[in-house]
């Protein structure tokens, strides 16, 4: 059966966890106390297969926080590249905390890297904080291995802002990429804002991809 629109905030409340509500808000910290439901990620996978896409996407903007999960599950399935190209850049406004931006990665984009990289560089000069970070991740997700190209370091590393969420997806695209492109990553951490610099080394450091050796000469160059 699929759902109408009317009736998915309704089987939201039907699943919602209390405790799990109380617990997530945490996570989010820039969500207000009534915007989480509580419902938890697998139950969410779960009721988007009872959805029908095009009618739900049209319900902008959503009230609740996992109504814009399920906005970002359905696109990150979306199989037709220009079709969710034109939804990810409508709904990207709306988009208004980390989870909601990190959860959209339409997997579409892997086979698209050329046509989405014309895109990526105006996600990252967006106003808005969660696009920035939406393109930063668009960059980690889709072009640190095949689709890699050595300026698009450079792009991340000069991004200036002072947005928290901006300034840490920094960090984790270069701690990704010390750890799939070390040769090429390594001489731009000077370029990087003093803050990121520091993240992006304790995020290297804490990682598992990245060899002891490597992580020693960021620890000993950070001493200095």
């Amino acid at each position: 059966m699929i759902l109408q629109n009317k009736i998915i905030r309704k089987r939201l409340f039907e699943l919602q966890d209390v405790k799990y509500r109380d617990f997530h808000r945490g996570l989010v910290p820039t969500a207000s106390e009534d915007y989480i439901i509580g419902v938890r990620m697998p139950l969410l996978r779960q009721l988007t297969k009872e959805i029908e896409p095009a009618p739900f996407f049209y319900e902008l903007p959503h009230r609740y926080y996992e109504e814009n999960q399920l906005h970002a599950i359905l696109l990150s399935g979306m199989k037709d590249y220009d079709y969710c190209l034109r939804e990810v850049e409508r709904f990207l406004p709306y988009v208004d905390n980390w989870a909601t931006c990190d959860g959209l990665r339409p997997r579409c984009f892997a086979k698209h890297t050329d046509e989405v990289l014309t895109h990526v560089e105006r996600w990252l000069a967006s106003e808005h904080e969660y696009t920035v970070r939406f393109g930063i991740g668009v960059l980690e997700a889709f072009f640190l291995d095949k689709a890699f190209r050595p300026e698009q370091l450079q792009w991340v590393a000069h991004i200036r802002r002072e947005e928290y969420y901006i300034r840490m997806m920094q960090a984790w695209y270069f701690a990704t990429a010390l750890a799939k492109q070390w040769d090429a990553a390594l001489p731009v951490l000077p370029a990087l804002p003093e803050w990121v610099c520091r993240k992006t080394i304790q995020k290297t450091c804490e990682s598992f991809r990245v060899p002891q050796a490597h992580k020693d000469y960021l620890r000993s160059s950070m001493a200095r």
